[in-house]
């Protein structure tokens, strides 16, 4: 993984800093694991705008991600790294040996070639899913499961990883990317490693032009709007608009949004800082 720096030759090269793609061995997705991506510009069924700031952006194409590793004890070999345009990590198309292709997020060090597998009795190696009872203590993991057979659903994002901490029971103690501390499941599985392309976070687009491309339209601040239109707008001049609020009302900053009676509280040992 390296970042790209450009010379600032025009004003928006200045700054402008992108993955390298160094990581990246094939540009043409696998067409059988692809489906249409459509676009709804923000609005819903009747055509009306419920998501500001939404619109145009390049045609895409979505892949098909395996977040299930369910072909238990069957090897399957690393063919390419790829780039995906729907998430911040790279994607790997693996071939099983029963000729099977699927598209799985790719962890930090997964090479061309190389042999993964799932399962039950798997070694805790890179690239490999098992289940969290088989886990040593303090592996870093990632594409959690939250119920078993579900599917990933937790630490997919590029750079992203939670740590196994403890068992508890029926229950493993896991350390999560946001710090907080929760029970999960033993019979759910999680992918030993780091999500791939952990410097997205180090990049800059440089223009609002890139934005644009990635289907992002100009978003207002609230202290420019009118009172009519957001709790902080309005006054006289350059007005700073009071206590940080949401469009709705809401407290925008370190006011705890989730509910107190939400059933996986129970679950949930330490909560993540503020």
């Amino acid at each position: 993984m390296a970042l790209k720096k450009f010379k600032p030759t025009t004003s928006s090269q200045r700054f402008k800093v992108i993955s390298a793609f160094d990581d990246i061995t094939c540009s043409t997705p696998e067409k059988s694991l692809l489906a249409p991506a459509r676009k709804s510009g923000g609005r819903n069924n009747q055509g009306k705008m419920t998501m500001r700031y939404i619109g145009g952006g390049h045609k895409k194409q979505y892949r098909i991600i395996d977040f299930k590793r369910d072909k238990e004890g069957i090897p399957a070999v690393v063919k390419t790294i790829e780039y995906d345009p729907n998430r911040s990590a790279r994607i790997a198309l693996i071939n099983y040996v029963d000729g099977e292709k699927r598209y799985i997020v790719a962890p930090q060090g997964l090479k061309v070639g190389q042999e993964i597998l799932s399962g039950k009795g798997v070694a805790p190696e890179v690239g490999n899913t098992l289940y969290l009872s088989e886990i040593p203590f303090g592996t870093v993991i990632h594409n959690i499961e939250l119920r078993p057979g579900q599917g990933a659903k937790m630490a997919r994002s590029a750079g992203s990883y939670a740590q196994l901490m403890s068992r508890d029971g029926k229950y493993a103690v896991i350390k999560m990317p946001s710090g907080e501390t929760r029970l999960i499941l033993q019979s759910c599985k999680a992918t030993v490693g780091i999500v791939s392309n952990g410097e997205h976070n180090q990049e800059v687009s440089g223009k609002a032009g890139r934005s644009r491309w990635l289907g992002r339209r100009p978003r207002n601040r609230g202290v420019v709007m009118n009172p009519v239109d957001h709790p902080m707008g309005g006054g006289e001049g350059r007005a700073t608009g009071g206590h940080p609020r949401t469009r709705k009302g809401l407290p925008a900053k370190g006011y705890r949004t989730r509910d107190p009676k939400k059933a996986s509280t129970k679950y949930i040992i330490e909560r993540c800082k503020k």
